[in-house]
Order: C-alpha cells, then sequence, then structure tokens
C-alpha cells in the first residue's frame, strides 16, 4: 500500500486524487494533507479519509478542527503545508497546490526521499533548475500529474532520450479558441471560465483560455525531459483526446490518447511503472470521435504562450517573474479588476522592466515573485 501526502486537497486535482484513493482503498492511503479556506470540505475529507495530519491556511480554522478531531495532528499557514508534505509515514507527495507556495513544500520532500507526484506547475517553471538537481542529488523521482506530461511520459517508456526529435504538447485552446483578437474586446469572466472539454479550477482554466497555461508546461516539460525549448513545440488540437506526443528521428511518431479525464494521469503517477483498472474512468471510443483536429500555433493570437518561450529561453529569474506577473494578473481578472486583454498587458510590463539574474538561488527567486507582484499591483 502507498502511503499518501496531498497538498490542495480541496482543489481540482486534489478532489481527483481523492476520488482515485476511493476507487482503490486497498492500494492507498491517505496520511496526511493540507487544504485551503474551505474547512466544510476539510471536515467531509477528515471523516472520510481518516489522515493522521492535516494543515489548513488560517490558524483559526486549525483551532477550530483540533477540537473536532482530536485524534488528528493539525496545523496551518506555510510550516503545515511543509510539515504535510514531508509527514514521516508518507511514500509520495501528491503537490496540488496552486501557485508559487508549492516550491519550498516540493523541495523539503525531496530532501525527505519522498517520491514527487508533481501537478504544481509553479514549481518547476519557476525553480526547475533547482528542484531537479536536488531531486537528482537525492534519487527522487518527479513524476509528471499534468495530462500533457503524463501522455510524454507514457510515450517515452522503453525509449532512448538520444532517439527524440522533438516532444508535441497539444493545447485545446481553451474557452476563445475560435474568436479573433478583436472578439476578445468585453469578453466576461464567466466566458473564460467555461471551458469546452476540461473541468479543472478557475486559475488554470483562465490560464488555458490566454494559453499561459500550456506556455508553463513547456517550460515544466523542459525541465522534465531536459530537451531544449527549440525541441518542444504545441499543436491546436481542440478534441483533448491526444494529450501529447513524441516524435523520434525516424519520423515515427508516439501518442497517448484517451477522454479528457484528468483521474487517468494522477493515477498512473500513483501506480507507476504498474497499471490499475480505472472502473469509473470512460472509455475512447474513436469510431464515436470520428474525426481529430489539429492545426499551428498562433503566436501573436496567443501571446501569452509567446512570452513562456521567451522567459524559458532568457532563463534565470525571467520565468519566475512571468509566472509572479500572471498569478496576480488573472486574480485581478477573477476580482472584475482588469480586462481579460489586460493581463497579457500586465505580464508584458513586468517581463520587460526586469534586469534578469542568471542561476538564482531560492531566496531570490523567492524575492523576485515578491517584487513582481508589488510591481504588478502598482499598475493595478
Amino acid at each position: 500500500m502507498k502511503k499518501i501526502s496531498l497538498l490542495g486537497a480541496t482543489g481540482s486535482i486534489g478532489i481527483q486524487t481523492l476520488d482515485v484513493i476511493r476507487e482503490h482503498p486497498e492500494q492507498f492511503k491517505l496520511v496526511s494533507m493540507s487544504s485551503g479556506k474551505n474547512v466544510e470540505l476539510t471536515r467531509k475529507i477528515i471523516g472520510e479519509f481518516k489522515p493522521e495530519f492535516v494543515s489548513v491556511q488560517e490558524k483559526a480554522d486549525a483551532e477550530r478542527l483540533k477540537t473536532e478531531f482530536p485524534g488528528v495532528k493539525i496545523s496551518h499557514g506555510l510550516e503545515g503545508l511543509e510539515e504535510a508534505a514531508v509527514f514521516a509515514e508518507s511514500d509520495i507527495l501528491v503537490n496540488a497546490v496552486l501557485g508559487s507556495v508549492g516550491l519550498r513544500p516540493t523541495l523539503e520532500a525531496i530532501r525527505a526521499g519522498k517520491t514527487i507526484a508533481i501537478a504544481n506547475k509553479e514549481t518547476l517553471v519557476t525553480a526547475g533548475h533547482i528542484v531537479m538537481e536536488a531531486a537528482r542529488n537525492q534519487n527522487v523521482p518527479v513524476l509528471p500529474v499534468d495530462s500533457e506530461h503524463s501522455a510524454i511520459f507514457q510515450a517515452l517508456q522503453g525509449e532512448h532520450e538520444k532517439n527524440i526529435e522533438r516532444l508535441i504538447l497539444t493545447a485545446s485552446g481553451g474557452s476563445f479558441r475560435d474568436r479573433t483578437r478583436d472578439e476578445l474586446q468585453g469578453v466576461t469572466k464567466a466566458d473564460a471560465l467555461n471551458h469546452p472539454n476540461w473541468s479543472m479550477g478557475a486559475k488554470i482554466t483562465i490560464d488555458s483560455a490566454t494559453m499561459m497555461n500550456k506556455g508553463l508546461e513547456v517550460i515544466e516539460a523542459h525541465w522534465l525531459f531536459g530537451l531544449p525549448y527549440d525541441q518542444i513545440s504545441v499543436l491546436l488540437h481542440r478534441e483533448s483526446i491526444i494529450h501529447s506526443m513524441v516524435e523520434f528521428h525516424d519520423t515515427s511518431i508516439i501518442a497517448q490518447l484517451g477522454t479528457p479525464d484528468m483521474k487517468v494521469p494522477i493515477q498512473y503517477a500513483l501506480t507507476y511503472p504498474d497499471r490499475l483498472p480505472l472502473v469509473s474512468g470512460k472509455r475512447l471510443n474513436l469510431a464515436e470521435i470520428g474525426k481529430l483536429h489539429f492545426q499551428e500555433m498562433d503566436f501573436d493570437r496567443f501571446r501569452c504562450l509567446k512570452f513562456a518561450y521567451e522567459a524559458g529561453q532568457a532563463g534565470g529569474t525571467l520565468p519566475a517573474v512571468m509566472n509572479a506577473a500572471n498569478e496576480a494578473a488573472v486574480a485581478a481578472f477573477l476580482e472584475d479588476r482588469i480586462t481579460f486583454l489586460q493581463i497579457e498587458d500586465l505580464i508584458e510590463s513586468a517581463m520587460d522592466q526586469h534586469s534578469i539574474i542568471d542561476n538564482p538561488d531560492l531566496e531570490t527567486i523567492q524575492e523576485v515573485d515578491k517584487e513582481t507582484r508589488s510591481f504588478v499591483d502598482s499598475l493595478l
């Protein structure tokens, strides 16, 4: 039985991870977890899965939960998040929190020798050089949970890195894939949150609409698979049936296909190198689908994808700046403080004003993150 620490248990990926644990109680046990401010759902999770350690965001919520669940160790804040990540009884950390807050717990879990199942994009985007070096030094596997990176990971099983020509990440195009830039003027938050294929949290859904989500995944792929950016491409694929592909130098392309269901890559990360049945999963019927569509990405239409390639290729602190500016801008959009297209403007302004620091350490990355958020706030 694998014992699991789950960060971000009440978010979209966290909830679907719990679905996988629920479906295979003989294989997995939740031993520690963190959640944010959704105390009601946290209570339900504690009642059903009976973890030994729980961390929440606010101290007052932690104090209430201590009285309700005296047999459970309860903590809060960033310290509690790290405690949950390195919980002694756990074998594998599923990092499903949103934002750069997931970076330090991941590093602490690597130092503690935990296998990492990574769904937190920002950890690798802002500090991929630090995280992957730490994982190599500790001989700790970093297993992808994103559907695109899981697809590449699966396609590479049994293959040699020297034979790879390129990685091809597929993108649904998000909520506005059929709109021109002129037609994006005045789109609403409700429009942006209406993803045609996937059920995801609000921040990731907005990132999908701007194509920043795919840009973050390009940078992640660079660190996970060790390939330069000119060997990582993005292809618009509206059905989200092919989750990603690997092209080899003999012209063969291996793709991983399936219905848009995040439980599949989550479960594969938990069971790797084995597989388990997914009873709740819908099987892919290609005859029913009939046709699959593909088209080249337009970098003028999806400017955030262009920003990500620029940040990744420049390296240093620029990916951290891009990520922090994006988080701040998306939060402002979700609070109705800016328009949809102003998300791009804020990111571009933050990147343009930054002087890149090469090979930054963790403290530098965190300081740059903080400074970038302050800069975006000043523009708002």
